[in-house]
Formats: structure tokens, C-alpha cells, sequence
């Protein structure tokens, strides 16, 4: 996967995660972070990073003799990235067949549908001011 596709793994998002919050740290300081609820090694944070650094997904600067790594991505590329990979894998290419999944197979309320409509009406106004 390029930077400009990034489908991660839930390490690597845990990763993320950190970088996007803090918008810079070191090895130590995503471990730190990391560590209650995984239980990471820093050796372990530092061979994830090098490998997302080599992807094009992190950046990292040289500061006192450490590496201060930053997002190269956002968020959003990457949520835009992996929703449209499930929906590749899952319902073949076909969003609809998502949105149908998600709106039945979760529990929506009144007011998640009026905000659901209200997205899918500005979309379209959108498109509308384009034509």
C-alpha cells in the first residue's frame, strides 16, 4: 500500500492514533502511551514505525539524537482508505450494499437517520452547485 492508500493494521492504527493526537513523539513516548492496554516493548514500537516510516505513512525528524516521528497521512485518508477496501472485500465494490448493512444491521435511532438523511441531502447539494 502507498501513502496514499493506507490500510493499517490495529497496531498501526494504535499508532496513529498517538501521532494524530499529539501530532509529534518519540518511540518512547507512543510505548508510553501505548503500554497499559498492550503491553508494547519500545523495540516493538520502533520496528512498527520504521515499517509505516518506509510506507510513506510516518515522517520523523532528528532531535537530540532521537527520532521524532509525524503523521505523514490523516485520519481521514486513512478511514476514507480502509472503508473503501471492506467495502472492495465485503460487498464488492458496491457501497450501497454497505450503507444497507450498516443502516439495518445496526441500531439506529430517529436521530441518527434525520443525521444520516441530512448528510446524504447536503451531498447532493453539493453535486448539485458543481453541475
Amino acid at each position: 500500500m502507498t501513502k496514499d492508500s493506507p490500510v493499517l493494521t490495529e497496531l498501526q492504527l494504535a499508532v496513529m492514533r498517538v501521532l494524530w493526537d499529539r501530532h509529534r513523539a518519540t518511540v518512547a513516548e507512543i510505548a508510553d502511551v501505548l503500554r497499559p492496554a498492550r503491553g508494547l516493548a519500545q523495540t516493538t514500537v520502533a520496528t512498527v514505525l520504521t515499517r509505516m516510516a518506509k510506507r510513506g505513512i510516518v515522517g520523523h525528524e532528528t532531535e537530540a539524537r532521537q527520532f521524532v516521528y509525524y503523521p505523514k497521512v490523516s485520519e481521514s485518508q486513512v478511514q476514507r482508505s480502509m472503508v473503501g477496501e471492506l467495502t472492495e472485500r465485503l460487498f464488492g465494490g458496491d457501497a450501497t450494499a454497505l450503507v444497507s448493512h450498516l443502516i439495518t444491521g445496526t441500531q439506529f435511532s430517529r436521530g441518527d437517520l434525520s443525521k444520516v438523511k441530512a448528510m446524504i441531502e447536503e451531498h447532493e447539494g453539493r453535486k448539485e452547485k458543481k453541475r
